[in-house]
């Protein structure tokens, strides 16, 4: 992982910082893990080195919404992912690149799927989503909110267990 840099970025006012960081995953099966490693190590580095509050709730979240995101890129685009985490406020905000222009598309509820519900799990525990294509692939950005009373999403709802990932169509 790059290590947490702090500096003026795109929506921040001159007078904030913006702590972020990055990385490439190169396609190896180790990503998905290695991606929700970096997310806990970022949030962790976040809170005890600039002193910003962060449940561990948010860092739960997060690299659930890392798994689910890089886990389908993982499966339907070839290449290599970015991933970029920065605070945003009272929010963490994870962007996930990949070769694939294809927008996800939110499936409609069925209890009787198995998997490909990652998408709805994203969903429902980020503050914001957005999805859009670049002139290669296409950018997928989260907002989470850091403390633990900005949102009340229950980890332990089964929506929210078991999570398959999400899928390109």
């Amino acid at each position: 992982m790059n290590s947490v840099s702090a500096g003026g970025g795109s929506g921040v006012a001159p007078h904030e910082q913006a702590l972020s960081t990055e990385v490439a995953l190169d396609g190896g099966t180790a990503d998905i893990g290695r991606a929700r490693d970096l997310a806990a190590a970022f949030l962790t580095e976040v809170q005890a080195g600039h002193g910003v509050v962060v449940s561990q709730r948010a860092v739960h979240l997060t690299q659930l919404v890392v798994s689910e995101l890089v886990t389908n890129s993982r499966k339907y685009a070839p290449g290599p992912v970015l991933m970029d985490l920065r605070i945003v406020g009272d929010a963490v905000e994870v962007a996930v690149w990949d070769s694939n222009s294809v927008l996800l598309v939110a499936r409609g509820a069925d209890a009787g799927r198995i998997g490909q519900h990652g998408l709805e799990i994203v969903m429902a525990v980020a503050q914001s989503f957005e999805a859009r294509r670049d002139l290669i692939g296409k950018r997928i950005t989260i907002r989470i909110a850091l403390s633990d009373d900005s949102d009340n999403t229950d980890m332990h709802h089964p929506a929210l267990r078991g999570a398959a990932c999400c899928s390109s169509n």
